[in-house]
C-alpha cells in the first residue's frame, strides 16, 4: 500500500539554524532518502517552496479565479511530502516516524485511495 507522508511546519522551527546546521538538516532528508530507496519503500519525496511563493486556483460557476500566495491562513505550511511503500499502517508510521522533519514539525500520514490513473 502506498501512504502519502505530509510534512507540516512553520518557519520558526528551523529560522534559528545557521547555514551549516540547515545544510546537515537537508543531508539528513537526502539520506533518508536514500535508505527508503535502499529498502524499496519510497515511491517519491520532494520538499516545496516557501509557502508564499504559492498560487491558489479555484473555478466557480465556469469562471477562473487566481490568488497569490497560500490558501489557508494558517501558521503552519506544507513544506513537502514522502510516498512510501509499506505493508501496514504500523510500517507506515514507523517509516514517517525516521523523516528528519518529524523532530521539528508534524508528519500527516495518509493512505493513498487505490485506483491509479486511468489509461485509454
Amino acid at each position: 500500500m502506498r501512504y502519502l507522508c505530509i510534512i507540516y511546519g512553520t518557519d520558526d522551527q528551523t529560522s534559528h539554524f545557521s547555514p551549516r546546521e540547515m545544510d546537515n538538516y537537508v543531508n539528513e532528508h537526502l539520506d533518508y532518502d536514500l535508505a527508503l530507496q535502499a529498502r524499496g519503500k519510497l515511491v517519491a519525496s520532494e520538499a516545496l517552496q516557501p509557502a508564499e511563493t504559492a498560487t491558489v486556483v479555484r473555478m466557480r460557476r465556469n469562471k477562473l479565479s487566481v490568488t497569490d500566495g497560500p490558501f489557508a491562513e494558517t501558521s503552519e505550511y506544507l513544506g513537502g511530502f514522502y510516498l512510501v511503500e509499506a505493508g501496514s499502517d504500523e510500517e507506515a508510521l514507523e517509516l514517517a516516524a525516521g523523516i528528519p522533519s518529524a523532530r521539528f514539525s508534524s508528519i500527516e500520514v495518509r493512505r493513498v485511495r487505490g485506483g491509479g490513473a486511468r489509461t485509454p
